[in-house]
């Protein structure tokens, strides 16, 4: 038996976000030889059994994001040292400055998922970044395996530290919720994060000027950058600002029914929204950045600027439908698939 223990999420059953999600879904899909722990947040779980789908739950009573991660993965990793699996599997960097204490003590495998290039986003305060660039850099360097999700982090591994990661996606065919196909609508689709490298206000701004009916779901209320573009573009007719949608039946009838997808994205490597996306055989429209043409295949089209979204909208706007589901998305972005990447690194 192969034991894992899984460093850095909320925890199981999956909430809302990429890390709980990859998460549930290689629990899921796991051979009969692996055994998964899950450390888990008590502040986001009223029912705390000690079991979810044959996977043991230890919870911690700290938060799993923001400030608080950082102890929260030390003390997961603490709990390792007495617990011995054969696997360390972590997701995200926030409490990697302790991996070198924790490799004096521990023989497990250690394998470090070090996400997007966290440190690069806006978000962040100057503090904030170097902290995170420097865990990046212990990650990496205390690390047995490295995964990257997608060739352009990879790419930046490799360039800056010279380590040689292992490419591991997301599968997204959990958004093709159990419903028949229904009528295409007359909108064109985004769900994200409300963050300045997400490019809202550029996308926004080309719905104000084309006229074409657009509909974004995002947290508009969780920062200032939100509440003021809120405030800016809500009073247009053809642009609809809606509040998170946790309900993957209701996003499926958005994306289902949507003209195209915009994608902003331009830190992150591969984002789970534009994989979930490539499910639905739609037209993409993404930023033209190395980590998006590297998860599309070069098979969307791509923008630099409001104007250009705009002339790409007007030009193929009606165009509902994309080949990347069958090219790119059941070949690379599927959970079957990346539970085996993921088990082809535990060993034997």
């Amino acid at each position: 038996m192969i034991t894992v223990s899984i460093v850095g999420t909320v925890g199981l059953p999956a909430c809302y976000g990429g890390w709980e999600t990859l998460v549930e879904n290689i629990v899921n899909s796991k051979s009969s030889n692996v055994q998964y722990t899950v450390y888990c947040s008590s502040k986001n779980y009223k029912s705390r059994p000690d079991s979810y789908n044959d996977t043991k739950l230890v919870y911690l009573p700290l938060s799993a994001n923001g400030v608080s991660s950082i102890l929260y993965d030390i003390i997961s990793l603490i709990h390792c040292w007495y617990t011995r699996p054969k696997v360390v599997l972590v997701l995200g960097v926030s409490g990697c400055l302790f991996l070198p204490f924790f490799k004096l003590f521990s023989s497990s495998k250690l394998i470090v998922n070090v996400d997007g290039i966290e440190w690069k986003r806006d978000k962040w305060s100057r503090l904030a970044k170097w902290f995170l660039k420097i865990s990046e850099a212990v990650a990496v360097r205390f690390s047995d395996i490295v995964i990257a999700d997608n060739d352009g982090i990879k790419d930046y591994i490799t360039h800056e530290y010279g380590v040689n990661a292992q490419v591991i996606a997301y599968g997204g065919e959990h958004a093709m919720v159990n419903k028949s196909n229904q009528a295409i609508g007359d909108f064109f689709f985004t769900v994200c994060r409300i963050e300045p490298e997400n490019n809202v206000r550029m996308i926004l701004e080309s719905f104000e000027k084309n006229g074409l009916n657009y509909k974004i779901v995002g947290n508009w209320d969780s920062s200032a950058y939100g509440i003021q573009l809120r405030s800016e573009f809500a009073s247009y007719p053809n642009i609809e600002m809606i509040d998170p949608i946790y309900d993957l039946d209701k996003l499926f009838d958005y994306r289902d029914q949507c003209l195209g997808y915009i994608h902003g994205h331009s830190v992150g490597g591969t984002n789970p929204s534009l994989v979930e996306i490539m499910h639905f055989s739609k037209q993409v429209y993404a930023y033209d950045c190395i980590f998006n043409r590297s998860t599309t295949e070069n098979k969307a089209l791509y923008f630099r600027d409001s104007d250009e979204l705009t002339r790409l909208l007007h030009e193929n706007g009606s165009i509902s439908e994309n080949s990347m589901l069958n090219s790119v998305a059941l070949k690379r972005y599927t959970w079957s698939v990346v539970t085996k990447q993921y088990e082809s690194l535990y060993g034997h």
